[in-house]
């Protein structure tokens, strides 16, 4: 990133050369090739990113076992998960909000057409389309649900209040509360955060109060989600999605499980995995794409080499699964590093369309630098 450095920024301190975030000290290079070197500073990193909440996830010892997500963190007697929602309480595994089948969440209408990643290939926006026609986005929205609580920590967060949230466990609503939100002037519901996938049992049941009310004029059900959720619930998703007409978005963070524990507190392998399960359904209904993935460009860490592996790995599930890019914008504890440059992003598109990749664009270009 010669000629890019911001203020704050530091010399990697492993290599010598390259520039890093300082909430880390090393570059990606070195995080994906010396990662015993760099496993404290990233803990460190973390452990100053989610107070109060865990820094890792919990590992008691027995307690109950949380399986809504890949963390898996094994909760006893009055621990609270990584992700902040879930308590043991008294031997039972509880969503902390209340009242008791509430979730904790937030909510707005967003006026169509939207910044939405998927917006490029959605037919929300067309006079026609699957499952029957589309309503004009002119007077239409998109109700923006917004659920507290991750199950990663992204040190460059761009939602960050959903920390706020997982921690207050406020402010919550009731299934038939958020159900209640789509009325007639709503066209499409996209769940995004922090992410869906701490609360999916919650969603899923106000998903089909939504579109049990709604017969007749049936809301696309969306998901912007890290996809780390467990396999069972991926499913429900991806089949309410489906059916409505809508799609699931995958936000695939770093290829590198390395680089990707450095960047968000955990592990990718239940994403990928994920990723897979949802784009084996994939060309049951291509066109609205039901399947739709994403990557950050962080400058220093998410690169060309990066990008070439996801787009490959995507490429070998099905070529036709859209693919966008997206301009950072300097967040949360990495906010010295500079937006993404056009040369970065350039490099990292063309990478893209050489791993085969049909339709991928870069998203957010008016934060390019």
């Amino acid at each position: 990133m010669p000629g890019e450095r911001r203020q704050g920024m530091v010399t990697c301190r492993i290599c010598g050369e390259r520039d890093a975030a300082r909430v880390l000290g090393v570059c990606g290079p070195c995080i994906r090739n010396a990662w015993q070197e760099v496993r404290d500073a990233v803990r460190t990193a973390h452990r100053r990113s989610r107070a109060p909440l865990p820094s890792e996830p919990v590992r008691g010892s027995g307690g109950l076992t949380c399986t809504i997500c890949a963390n898996r963190c094994r909760l006893n007697a009055g621990d609270v998960g990584f992700c902040g929602i879930w308590v043991n309480r008294s031997g039972k595994l509880v969503n902390r909000s209340e009242p008791a089948q509430s979730g904790v969440v937030t909510w707005y209408y967003d006026p169509l057409p939207t910044n939405c990643v998927a917006a490029w290939v959605c037919q929300v926006e067309r006079t026609s389309g699957f499952p029957g026609p589309a309503r004009r986005p002119a007077g239409y929205f998109n109700l923006a649900v917004f659920p507290g609580g991750c199950s990663f920590d992204c040190l460059f967060c761009q939602n960050r209040h959903y920390h706020r949230m997982a921690v207050s466990a406020e402010p919550t609503a009731t299934a038939e509360m958020l159900a209640s939100a789509v009325d007639e002037r709503v066209s499409c519901i996209c769940f995004f955060g922090g992410d869906p996938s701490p609360q999916m049992p919650f969603l899923l049941r106000a998903s089909r109060l939504a579109l049990r009310v709604k017969a007749g004029r049936m809301p696309r059900i969306c998901w912007e989600t890290n996809g780390s959720m467990h396999p069972a619930l991926l499913d429900s998703a991806v089949r309410i999605s489906e059916e409505s007409g809508g799609c699931i978005k995958f936000d695939l963070k770093a290829w590198d499980d390395h680089l990707h524990r450095a960047l968000t507190g955990v592990s990718n392998r239940q994403t990928l995995a994920n990723f897979a399960r949802a784009a084996s359904r994939a060309r049951q209904r291509p066109d609205p794409p039901l399947v739709v993935a994403s990557t950050l460009l962080v400058p220093g860490y998410v690169d060309e080499e990066e990008v070439a592996a996801i787009a490959r790995f995507i490429c070998s599930l099905d070529p036709e699964i859209p693919y966008v890019l997206l301009a950072f914008y300097p967040c949360h504890l990495m906010i010295d590093l500079p937006p993404t440059s056009r040369r970065l992003a350039e490099a990292c598109l063309e990478a893209a369309r050489r791993a085969g990749l049909v339709r991928v664009r870069l998203g957010n270009t008016h934060l390019l630098c």
